[in-house]
C-alpha cells in the first residue's frame, strides 16, 4: 500500500501540474489582454497557492520560485512594473522553470534549476527600471516535446461509494445466484439473473464514469503553445477553445495529445498565413484558429479549424502522383474526399519547407493511426483561400464500444458503430460487376460492396469478389462502412442487433490477422469475433479497388 505521504505528493504534482498549465494559459490572456485585472488576480492567486502548497510539503525550490513570480505580478498589479514584452519572456521562463522543478520533484540526478533564469526573475522582482534591464539569453520553451497529462485522476467520494454499494449488490447476487442453481429453481434464477445484469450493467457504467475527464485539461495547454509556434512562424494567431467541460475517458485524451498537438503546430505553420499576405487577400492579419468539443451522441466530436490559405487539391493530385500514391489518370477523376483522403497516407506531405514545429517526415498518418487505435475517425474538409477543417470522432470509451452484430457462414461477427454509416437491402440484379469488384449505386455515389464470405473463407488466390454467381439468395444484406473518407458495402448472411461490446485482443496467432480487431463474447456464450474496418478498407485501397 501507498503510505500517507506519497499520496499527498501525488495529489500536489497533479495539483501543481494544473497550476503550471493554468498560469500558461492566463499569461497568454494577459499578453493580449493587459489591463484585465480579474486575469492578473487569477495569475496571483494559482502562484499564491502553489507557494504556500509547495512550502508545506517541503519543496521549497518550487515555493522560491512561486514566491518571485507572486512578487513580480505583484509589482505588475501595482503598475510599478510594466508588462512589456521583455518581461514577458522572463515570466513565461519563470513558470517554464516552475514546470521543469515540479516534474522533476521525484528526480534525484535533476540538481539545481538554471541559475540564469533565477538571475532574470531576481532582476525583475528588485523592480529595476525595465528600460535598462539586461536579461541573459536563455532557452525558450520546447514545443516540440511530447503532451503528457497527470496520471492522477480525482474521483469524487460519492462516486466511490456508489460504485462500492454497487459491488455489494452483486456480491449478494453471486451468493444468491449460487444457492439458486443448486436448487433448480428456474422462476426465481431468471429473476435473479435480471438484476444482476441490472447491477452489473450499472457497475460498468459507474466504473467508465470514474475514468472521465474535462477535455479541458489538455485544451489548456494550447494557448501557450499556439502563442509559442505563432511568434516563431512570425504570424498573429487568435485561439479559441470552446467545450472544455466535456468529458471523455483519460486514456483517450492522453492518445490524443500528440495527435492533436501536430495539427495545431501544422495549421499554424502550413495553413494560416503571414500577416502581410493575408492582408492582401483581403483578411484580417490576425488568423483564427478554433478548436472546439462538443457531445455527439454516445462519442466526442473534436473539430480543429482554421481560416487560413486552405488546402490546394491541385497540389494534392500532383503530389500523390509525384509519390505514385495513385497514377496520373485516377488522380485526374478523383472526387474532391477521394483526394483530400491521400493527405493521411504514410509518406505524404506537400510541405516544402522544414520548420522547428513542423515538416520532419511525420505526417498525417501518425494522427490517423493514433486516432485508429482507439476506434475513432478522422476527416478534412477545406475551401482554398477559407480555411481546412479537421474533424474527429472519438469514443468517449475504449473498453465499451457499441457494435453492430451480424453473421456470415454461421459465425457471429459485429462492426463498431463509429464506423458503420447505414444498412441496406438491395437486390442483386442492383450490384454490378466492373472491373472485377462489385459495386452499386446508393443516391447517386457509387460504393465497393465486399461479399464478405469470399472474404473471411476463401484464399487470397482463389477470391473472386466481383462475381455475382456466388451470393447467396436474391437478396442481399449490406452494410455501408466508412474509413478515411471512403466507403465500403460489406454483404452479410444475416443481419442482427445493435449493443454495447467489450473487446478483447485475440489470443496468438490470431492476433496476426489485420482484418480481426478483437473477439468478444455474446450473452449466449457464443464467442463474436470484431472486425477491424479501416484493416479492411486499406486492404482494397492497397489493390486500387475503391
Amino acid at each position: 500500500m501507498k503510505s500517507r505521504e506519497q499520496e499527498y505528493k501525488e495529489i500536489f504534482i497533479a495539483e501543481a501540474l494544473e497550476y503550471f498549465d493554468a498560469l500558461n494559459r492566463h499569461i497568454s490572456i494577459l499578453e493580449k489582454e493587459p489591463e484585465s485585472d480579474e486575469t492578473l488576480a487569477e495569475i496571483f492567486r494559482l502562484l499564491h497557492n502553489l507557494k504556500a502548497n509547495s512550502k508545506a510539503i517541503g519543496y521549497l525550490q518550487i515555493s522560491d520560485v512561486s514566491h518571485k513570480l507572486e512578487t513580480a505580478f505583484s509589482l505588475i498589479r501595482n503598475k510599478e512594473l510594466s508588462f512589456s514584452d521583455e518581461v514577458v519572456k522572463v515570466l513565461f521562463d519563470g513558470v517554464d522553470l516552475l514546470g521543469e522543478l515540479i516534474h522533476n520533484v521525484d528526480n534525484p540526478n535533476y540538481g539545481e534549476p538554471d541559475p540564469l533564469l533565477l538571475r532574470n526573475l531576481d532582476i525583475i522582482v528588485e523592480n529595476l527600471s525595465d528600460s535598462t534591464i539586461e536579461l541573459a539569453k536563455v532557452q525558450r520553451y520546447n514545443t516540440s516535446k511530447n503532451l503528457a497529462l497527470s496520471e492522477l485522476i480525482y474521483i469524487q467520494i460519492r462516486k466511490l461509494d456508489h460504485m462500492m454499494n454497487l459491488v455489494g449488490e452483486l456480491m449478494i447476487d453471486r451468493d444468491r445466484i449460487l444457492s439458486i442453481s443448486r436448487e433448480l429453481n428456474s422462476d426465481e434464477l431468471k429473476s435473479v439473473s435480471s438484476h444482476l445484469y441490472r447491477i452489473t450493467e450499472e457497475l460498468q457504467y459507474s466504473v467508465m464514469d470514474a475514468r472521465l475527464v474535462n477535455i479541458g485539461s489538455l485544451f489548456n495547454k494550447f494557448p501557450r503553445i499556439v502563442r509559442d509556434v505563432a511568434a516563431a512562424e512570425g504570424k498573429q494567431v487568435n485561439l479559441v477553445l470552446e467545450g472544455h467541460n466535456i468529458q471523455i475517458d483519460r486514456n483517450i485524451l492522453q492518445i490524443m495529445a500528440d495527435s492533436l498537438l501536430h495539427l495545431v503546430r501544422n495549421a499554424i505553420t502550413h495553413g494560416l498565413e503571414k500577416p502581410e499576405e493575408r492582408q492582401a487577400a483581403g483578411k484580417d492579419a490576425t488568423g483564427q484558429l478554433r478548436l472546439a468539443a462538443q457531445s455527439d451522441r454516445e462519442n466526442v466530436l473534436l473539430r480543429l479549424i482554421d481560416d487560413g490559405r486552405g488546402i490546394d487539391l491541385n497540389v494534392v493530385r500532383r503530389t500523390a502522383v509525384e509519390k505514385q500514391l495513385v497514377s496520373a489518370d485516377t488522380a485526374r477523376t478523383m472526387a474532391e474526399h477521394e483526394l483530400l483522403s491521400l493527405l493521411f497516407e504514410p509518406g505524404f506531405s506537400t510541405a516544402k519547407e522544414v520548420t522547428e514545429f513542423s515538416g520532419r517526415g511525420v505526417g498525417l498518418d501518425v494522427v490517423k493511426n493514433a486516432i485508429d487505435s482507439i476506434g475513432g475517425r478522422i476527416s478534412v474538409s477545406s475551401v482554398k483561400g477559407s480555411g481546412t477543417t479537421f474533424s474527429m470522432q472519438l469514443p468517449t470509451s475504449i473498453a465499451v464500444k457499441g457494435a453492430l452484430l451480424f453473421e456470415v457462414d454461421s459465425i457471429y461477427f459485429a462492426i463498431p458503430l463509429i464506423h458503420t454509416e447505414q444498412v441496406v437491402s438491395l437486390d442483386k440484379d442492383e450490384l454490378h460487376e466492373v472491373g472485377g469488384v462489385l459495386i452499386a449505386d446508393l443516391k447517386g455515389e457509387t460504393v465497393t460492396v465486399v461479399y464478405l464470405n469470399e472474404l473471411l473463407n476463401a484464399p487470397e488466390q482463389e477470391m473472386r469478389l466481383g462475381d455475382k454467381t456466388r451470393l447467396n439468395g436474391q437478396v442481399q444484406n449490406i452494410i455501408i462502412v466508412s474509413y478515411n473518407n471512403r466507403k465500403l458495402g460489406l454483404i452479410v448472411d444475416k443481419l442482427y442487433r445493435q449493443q454495447d461490446i467489450v473487446v478483447k485482443p485475440l489470443s496468438k496467432p490470431l492476433e496476426q490477422i489485420d482484418i480481426y480487431g478483437g473477439v468478444t463474447l455474446l450473452g449466449t456464450g457464443k464467442v463474436c469475433l470484431v472486425l477491424d474496418v479501416p484493416a479492411i478498407t486499406r486492404y482494397f485501397t492497397q489493390r486500387r479497388q475503391i
